[in-house]
């Protein structure tokens, strides 16, 4: 076992032993999967209740890159399932979103705007993308600090760097440096 994670092992079990161990919520929307597969690989590895949002009325492959991206470039939401995502018992919230033109998605948008019991919260942001993010976490991260959460750890994980498995250690080692502060 490397130093690294005996350490961490070691400041599970105090807070194990003092009843403090974190509650997380991972907060994510995907389109093709990745981002699931992103979200599910840091549930595993961390913890935590894995919460899907999902449209209402899904996009063909059409609209997606069509309405879709614009909606996304404009910031807007679209309508969710679950349309509120109350956060209160939750100590973490990691948040995920594939990028469409640059942007978090309507549905994560969407998510973000219908947070509950946000206040005081630390976050983990993510995002998916096929070349680059952008302005998707400045962005994130602006409208999450407009609910009062700090984001404590940011995120972009790009197809070459999702295929070769690498970079989602650094987003589980984002969430578990945020869950031992």
């Amino acid at each position: 076992m490397h130093e690294d994670q005996t350490r961490q092992v070691y400041n599970t079990y105090k807070k194990i032993s003092r009843g403090q161990i974190m509650k997380t919520s991972i907060i994510y929307h995907s389109y093709s999967g990745v981002t699931r597969g992103i979200a599910d690989k840091t549930q595993k590895a961390c913890g935590g209740d894995l919460i899907e949002v999902q449209l209402k009325k899904n996009y063909s492959s059409l609209t997606a890159y069509t309405l879709g991206c614009y909606r996304a470039s404009k910031e807007q939401c679209d309508p969710i399932e679950p349309e509120t995502i109350d956060v209160s018992a939750s100590d973490l919230v990691v948040i995920g979103t594939p990028v469409w033109a640059f942007k978090a998605t309507p549905a994560i948008n969407a998510a973000i705007a219908g947070l509950k019991g946000c206040d005081g919260k630390k976050a983990v942001i993510f995002a998916t993308c096929g070349g680059s993010a952008k302005d998707t976490l400045s962005i994130l991260k602006k409208a999450l600090e407009a609910k009062d959460v700090t984001v404590v750890g940011e995120c972009v994980l790009n197809k070459k760097e999702i295929e070769e498995g690498q970079k989602v250690n650094v987003l589980i080692d984002n969430v578990n440096a945020a869950k031992n502060r």
